[in-house]
């Protein structure tokens, strides 16, 4: 069946507006490659909502151009209308991990309540603002709370995080320390501590260059401390979701 003129006609448009914009990407991309030499491979070059601006996105990292290429731009576009910042929302669905991947068993383990939610926290021994995440997170209610230790402080942090994983119960010595002040036993025996590589590569993978990084079920994150009522609220607006 042959499609109706007008059909037609819209279908022709597409393409148009298609080969248009490939070659537009293109002018981009030759461009910038050009005139920054210095600057990592693109990964991807896209319409934004904004009328002659285009996302370069590098990795889980975006900039903005015009559609030569002549201008760059860094920084957060926000729609004034629903008020989001429209960069966020992008970057959150750059650097979404899947959850179901995550590779719990390496993770130090609490319940509380019912525990029905979920939620993952890369923490180190030595962070202080980990510190202050650990005394809030015990006021959240009803959530399973996966713990990655994450030693990228320097060496001491290694030290610690072996000697908490180590020891007999090992959320109880992360509390322990990380609220109270104390210091895990030292590590008597042999102790399979490869986890700490595993998680050191899995956070380097997924780009985590802060604690406390938190991660939710749906995959999105927050970097940083954050209250325990700005946890609950995020645990509820995903449980909605």
């Amino acid at each position: 069946m042959k499609p109706s003129l007008p059909r037609l006609g819209a279908v022709l448009l597409l393409a148009a507006i298609a080969a248009t914009a490939s070659a537009q990407e293109a002018v981009i991309r030759k461009n910038l490659a050009e005139r920054l030499p210095q600057l990592p491979r693109i990964d991807e070059v896209t319409k934004t909502p904004v009328p002659g601006l285009w996302e370069v996105r590098i990795g889980n990292d975006v900039l903005y151009t015009d559609e030569r290429g002549d201008f760059v731009v860094q920084g957060a576009i926000f729609d004034t209308r629903t008020r989001t910042n429209l960069t966020e929302e992008r970057i959150n669905k750059l650097t979404a991990i899947d959850f179901a991947t995550l590779p719990l068993k390496d993770a130090m383990v609490v319940k509380q309540g019912s525990g029905a939610r979920k939620l993952v926290v890369f923490a180190d021994p030595n962070c202080g603002f980990c510190k202050r995440f650990e005394r809030d997170l015990v006021n959240v209610k009803d959530v399973t709370i996966y713990t990655f230790l994450y030693p990228i402080l320097g060496a001491d942090s290694t030290e610690k995080s072996r000697a908490i994983w180590c020891a007999k119960d090992p959320m109880k010595a992360w509390r322990d320390w990380m609220i109270d002040g104390v210091a895990p036993p030292k590590v008597s025996g042999k102790c399979d501590d490869a986890v700490l590589q595993r998680n050191l590569a899995l956070g380097q993978k997924h780009r985590i260059q802060g604690t406390p990084a938190i991660v939710y079920e749906d995959g999105t994150r927050s970097p940083g401390a954050l209250p325990a009522a700005e946890v609950e609220k995020q645990l509820a607006a995903r449980s909605k979701s």
